[in-house]
Protein backbone atom coordinates (compact mmCIF):
# COMPACT_ATOMS: atom_id res chain seq x y z
CA UNK A 1 0.00 0.00 0.00
CA UNK A 2 1.46 3.35 -1.05
CA UNK A 3 1.53 6.32 1.34
CA UNK A 4 -1.20 8.17 -0.56
CA UNK A 5 -3.42 5.06 -0.30
CA UNK A 6 -2.74 4.85 3.42
CA UNK A 7 -3.74 8.49 3.79
CA UNK A 8 -7.00 7.89 1.92
CA UNK A 9 -7.71 4.84 4.07
CA UNK A 10 -6.98 6.72 7.28
CA UNK A 11 -9.24 9.57 6.13
CA UNK A 12 -12.06 7.14 5.40
CA UNK A 13 -11.59 5.30 8.71
CA UNK A 14 -11.78 8.62 10.55
CA UNK A 15 -14.84 9.56 8.48
CA UNK A 16 -13.29 12.78 7.21
CA UNK A 17 -14.22 14.15 3.82
CA UNK A 18 -11.59 15.37 1.38
CA UNK A 19 -12.93 18.86 2.00
CA UNK A 20 -12.32 18.52 5.76
CA UNK A 21 -8.80 17.24 5.19
CA UNK A 22 -8.01 20.07 2.77
CA UNK A 23 -9.27 22.59 5.33
CA UNK A 24 -7.20 21.02 8.14
CA UNK A 25 -4.10 21.14 5.92
CA UNK A 26 -4.79 24.65 4.64
CA UNK A 27 -4.84 23.62 0.98
CA UNK A 28 -7.44 23.48 -1.77
CA UNK A 29 -9.73 20.49 -2.17
CA UNK A 30 -8.18 19.89 -5.60
CA UNK A 31 -4.70 20.02 -4.06
CA UNK A 32 -5.65 17.51 -1.38
CA UNK A 33 -7.28 15.24 -3.95
CA UNK A 34 -4.03 15.19 -5.92
CA UNK A 35 -2.10 14.23 -2.75
CA UNK A 36 -4.49 11.38 -2.05
CA UNK A 37 -4.30 10.09 -5.61
CA UNK A 38 -0.51 10.18 -5.59
CA UNK A 39 -0.32 12.83 -8.33
CA UNK A 40 1.39 15.44 -6.13
CA UNK A 41 4.50 14.73 -4.10
CA UNK A 42 4.11 14.86 -0.34
CA UNK A 43 6.56 17.08 1.49
CA UNK A 44 7.80 16.07 4.93
CA UNK A 45 5.90 19.02 6.35
CA UNK A 46 2.60 17.82 4.81
CA UNK A 47 3.27 14.26 5.96
CA UNK A 48 3.79 15.54 9.51
CA UNK A 49 0.57 17.57 9.32
CA UNK A 50 -1.37 14.56 8.05
CA UNK A 51 0.12 12.29 10.72
CA UNK A 52 -0.84 14.83 13.39
CA UNK A 53 -4.42 14.93 12.11
CA UNK A 54 -4.63 11.14 12.50
CA UNK A 55 -2.69 11.23 15.80
CA UNK A 56 0.00 8.87 14.50
CA UNK A 57 3.70 9.05 13.63
CA UNK A 58 4.85 9.73 10.07
CA UNK A 59 6.59 6.34 10.13
CA UNK A 60 3.22 4.65 10.56
CA UNK A 61 2.13 6.05 7.20
CA UNK A 62 5.09 4.26 5.64
CA UNK A 63 4.87 1.03 7.65
CA UNK A 64 1.55 0.22 5.99
CA UNK A 65 3.35 0.37 2.63
CA UNK A 66 6.03 -2.07 3.76
CA UNK A 67 3.70 -4.49 5.53
CA UNK A 68 0.83 -4.31 3.04
CA UNK A 69 -1.74 -3.60 5.71
CA UNK A 70 -2.86 -0.96 8.14
CA UNK A 71 -4.08 -1.38 11.67
CA UNK A 72 -5.45 1.61 13.55
CA UNK A 73 -6.32 1.65 17.23
CA UNK A 74 -8.09 4.67 18.64
CA UNK A 75 -6.69 6.34 21.76
CA UNK A 76 -9.70 8.49 22.56
CA UNK A 77 -11.49 6.08 24.94
CA UNK A 78 -14.10 5.28 22.30
CA UNK A 79 -12.77 1.72 22.26
CA UNK A 80 -12.93 1.62 18.46
CA UNK A 81 -10.55 -0.57 16.52
CA UNK A 82 -10.34 -0.22 12.76
CA UNK A 83 -8.60 -2.60 10.42
CA UNK A 84 -7.99 -2.25 6.71
CA UNK A 85 -6.04 -4.54 4.47
CA UNK A 86 -4.95 -4.58 0.91
CA UNK A 87 -2.64 -7.53 1.30
CA UNK A 88 -2.68 -10.70 -0.78
CA UNK A 89 -1.03 -12.50 2.15
CA UNK A 90 -3.94 -11.70 4.47
CA UNK A 91 -6.46 -12.71 1.81
CA UNK A 92 -4.61 -15.98 1.30
CA UNK A 93 -4.52 -16.61 5.05
CA UNK A 94 -8.26 -15.91 5.24
CA UNK A 95 -8.92 -18.51 2.52
CA UNK A 96 -6.80 -21.06 4.39
CA UNK A 97 -8.76 -20.45 7.57
CA UNK A 98 -12.05 -20.89 5.69
CA UNK A 99 -10.80 -24.27 4.38
CA UNK A 100 -9.76 -25.32 7.89
CA UNK A 101 -13.22 -24.44 9.21
CA UNK A 102 -14.91 -26.36 6.38
CA UNK A 103 -12.71 -29.39 7.13
CA UNK A 104 -13.56 -29.14 10.84
CA UNK A 105 -17.27 -29.07 9.98
CA UNK A 106 -16.85 -32.20 7.83
CA UNK A 107 -15.06 -33.99 10.69
CA UNK A 108 -17.80 -33.05 13.12
CA UNK A 109 -20.46 -34.36 10.76
CA UNK A 110 -18.51 -37.61 10.35
CA UNK A 111 -18.22 -37.99 14.13
CA UNK A 112 -21.94 -37.38 14.55
CA UNK A 113 -22.65 -40.17 12.04
CA UNK A 114 -20.23 -42.51 13.84
CA UNK A 115 -21.86 -41.75 17.20
CA UNK A 116 -25.29 -42.44 15.72
CA UNK A 117 -24.05 -45.74 14.25
CA UNK A 118 -22.46 -46.79 17.55
CA UNK A 119 -25.61 -45.84 19.46
CA UNK A 120 -27.62 -48.17 17.19
CA UNK A 121 -25.07 -50.97 17.73
CA UNK A 122 -25.27 -50.55 21.49
CA UNK A 123 -29.07 -50.69 21.34
CA UNK A 124 -28.90 -53.90 19.27
CA UNK A 125 -26.41 -55.46 21.67
CA UNK A 126 -28.58 -54.57 24.67
CA UNK A 127 -31.56 -56.36 23.06
CA UNK A 128 -29.58 -59.58 22.61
Amino acid sequence: MEVHETIRTMREMNQFTQEEMAEKLGISINGYSKLERGISKLSLEKLEQIANIFNINVSELYSAKEKGFLCFFSDNNSQNTNYYTNSDAVTSENEKLKLIIAHKDELLLQKEKEISHLTKLVALLEKS
